[in-house]
């Protein structure tokens, strides 16, 4: 499922390409019956929140989209491609287009719901206006595994698979540990860590989250196996201390830590 990291990503090349032109809209495997009252239409602005996406062509004509497992964009300049696949969105100019496939949702939101939407996601560390103090007000009081909280979205909106195994290493905080008995200036750092991590990996599609003196390969670009400290790395080293990563079931993903670097 892409991160926030990457629906931003998405959100900017889109603001870029479409908004304030006239664009044309259609949805050749009819799966978004709603597009033909957008075609011809101005795309106003593009917004993103968590791991949903809104496309603003008027006070109550937002698309929202959410990608879910497995939904992708595919973008390019005109010509329009053939289609080709399970094409359910498609929105293009005289000079761009892009096409959209897989996702769990693409609908058209009024204002009130859009809303209603943005009340029940959590602090996005990839918008300047989040404030994570209620985040941390709830998630000292829980007894749940701090794990499966960064996973909430109506906690941390955006943080997913890749990001809650790499941000809880990098605190070296086990993912079992209760919530209650995270500290907040553990989960400030964990805060400002990953306010740093995902616009990093907006550049392009990778999340890097090691250090290059972590790394086997200390100088130039990171590989793509020494990327991540523990995420699918289950049976291998710890780049740090050379225990055997770890990983077990948690809320219906896998969840990955170090043993040693990651006490219980």
């Amino acid at each position: 499922m892409p991160e926030g990291n990457e629906i931003h990503r998405f959100a900017e090349r889109h603001a870029a390409a479409f908004a304030g032109k006239r664009v044309h809209v259609d949805s050749p495997n009819g799966a978004f019956p709603d597009a033909e009252i957008l075609d011809g239409r101005t795309l106003k602005s593009v917004e993103a929140v968590g791991k949903h996406l809104g496309y603003r062509f008027g006070k109550d004509l937002i698309v929202h989209v959410h990608l879910g497992m497995y939904g992708d964009f595919w973008e390019g300049e005109m010509p329009l491609p053939p289609e080709k696949g399970a094409l359910r969105w498609r929105m293009w100019t005289k000079t761009d287009w892009m096409e959209l496939r897989g996702a769990t949702d693409c609908s058209i939101f009024d204002e009130a719901k859009w809303q209603a939407l943005l009340a029940r996601l959590g602090a996005d560390p990839l918008r300047g206006d989040a404030d994570p103090a209620p985040a941390f007000e709830i998630i000292a009081k829980r007894k749940t595994p701090i794990g499966l909280l960064l996973m909430d979205q109506t906690i941390f909106a955006g943080v997913g698979n890749i990001f809650r195994a790499e941000l809880l290493y990098r605190a070296r905080i086990h993912p079992e540990r209760p919530g209650k008995d995270v500290s907040r200036k553990e989960m400030e750092g964990i805060w400002k860590d990953a306010k740093k991590l995902m616009p990093a990996a907006m550049e392009d599609r990778r999340i890097v989250t090691t250090l290059p003196k972590d790394r086997p390969h200390k100088r130039g670009t990171a590989e793509d196996d020494e990327v991540h400290y523990v995420y699918r790395r289950h049976g291998k080293p710890c780049f740090v201390c050379g225990a055997t990563i770890k990983r077990e079931a948690m809320g219906g993903r896998t969840v990955y830590w170090c043993p040693d670097c990651q006490k219980s």
